[in-house]
C-alpha cells in the first residue's frame, strides 16, 4: 500500500540523515490556489461560495481575501509545482477521507506528470498516525530541531532538542511572509546544516518549506500540521488526535489514502 510505503520512505530518509522536504496541500490550500475566499473564525468557516456554521480556536483563525492577498495564491502554486529530488508534495488523492477528493483531478493536472515525489497530504495522519507517534517522533527527538509554530506554543516540555524557534501570529498565512528572509538569514549566518525544521503554520508552511529547501537543501523540512499539538501545549481540536491520545477509537485512525 503506497500510503504506508511513502511514510516509511520518509522515515528511512530521516533515519539515514538524508535531507528532504515534505509539503501538504489540502482543501484550504486548494481554496487559495483557486483564488477563492478562505476564512476560519470562531463561529463560521468560508470556503469560496460555501459557508459552514462551525468554527475554530484563535490559533487556527485565518482569512485569505483574493482582492488583497493574491501573493499567497501565487506562492502556493509555485510551491506545489516545484520539482526537485527529495522535495515531496502531499496532494489530495482519489480516496481521501478528510479533504475534498473531487479536487484530485484538478490537483493532478496542475502538478503535471505524476512522479514518485507526489504523495498524500495525510501521510502523517489517519492510519499512519500511530506509526508517526511510534516511529517518526522518536527519530525526530534524536535531531537538532527548528520549530516554526504558533506564538502560543509551549516547547519547554516537548521532548525535542529545540535549537531555535520562529513564531507566527494571527492570520500568519498573509501576515508572516517576512519569515522567509529572517530564517534564510539565520541559516546563512550560522551555517545551518543537518537540522530538521518542523512547520506548524497553516498554509505559510508550504511557502516557507519551498523557499527554504530551494535556498538550502542540506536540512530537512516537514509540514507537521497539528500532529505535534499534544507535545506543544496547544489545544487538541482534531477529533482523531483527541481519540488517539485518550486511547479511544476513531474511524480516521483506520483509514488510508489511495
Amino acid at each position: 500500500m503506497k500510503f504506508e510505503e511513502d511514510f516509511f520512505n520518509l522515515l528511512g530518509k530521516l533515519k539515514r540523515n538524508e535531507p528532504f522536504a515534505y509539503t501538504r496541500f489540502s482543501d484550504g490550500e486548494i481554496c487559495v490556489m483557486q483564488d477563492k475566499e478562505l476564512k476560519l473564525a470562531d463561529d463560521h468557516v468560508v470556503m469560496g461560495e460555501t459557508h459552514y456554521n462551525f468554527g475554530y480556536s484563535s490559533d487556527d483563525h485565518k482569512h485569505y481575501d483574493p482582492k488583497q492577498h493574491g501573493f499567497l495564491k501565487d506562492a502556493l502554486i509555485e510551491a506545489y509545482k516545484y520539482k526537485k529530488e527529495n522535495y515531496f508534495v502531499g496532494g489530495i488523492c482519489k480516496g481521501c477521507t478528510c479533504a475534498s477528493k473531487e479536487f484530485a483531478p484538478w490537483m493532478h493536472e496542475l502538478y503535471g506528470k505524476v512522479d514518485d515525489n507526489l504523495t498524500s497530504t495525510n501521510l502523517l495522519v489517519n492510519s499512519n498516525y500511530p506509526l508517526f507517534v511510534g516511529h517518526f517522533i522518536p527519530e525526530l527527538k534524536k535531531k537538532k530541531v527548528v520549530f516554526i509554530c504558533s506564538e502560543n506554543s509551549d516547547l519547554s516540555n516537548s521532548g525535542f532538542d529545540v535549537i531555535k524557534d520562529f513564531r507566527v501570529g494571527k492570520n500568519c498565512i498573509v501576515n508572516d511572509h517576512h519569515l522567509v528572509g529572517e530564517i534564510k538569514q539565520w541559516m546563512d549566518e550560522n551555517d545551518i546544516e543537518d537540522h530538521v525544521f518542523l512547520f506548524s503554520a497553516s498554509s505559510l508552511s508550504e511557502v516557507l518549506i519551498y523557499e527554504l529547501f530551494k535556498h538550502n537543501d542540506k536540512n530537512t523540512y516537514i509540514d507537521i500540521g497539528t500532529t505535534l499539538h499534544p507535545y506543544m501545549g496547544l489545544t487538541i481540536e482534531r477529533d482523531y488526535l483527541r481519540a488517539y491520545h485518550n486511547n479511544l477509537p476513531h474511524p480516521d485512525l483506520f483509514s488510508s489514502c489511495v
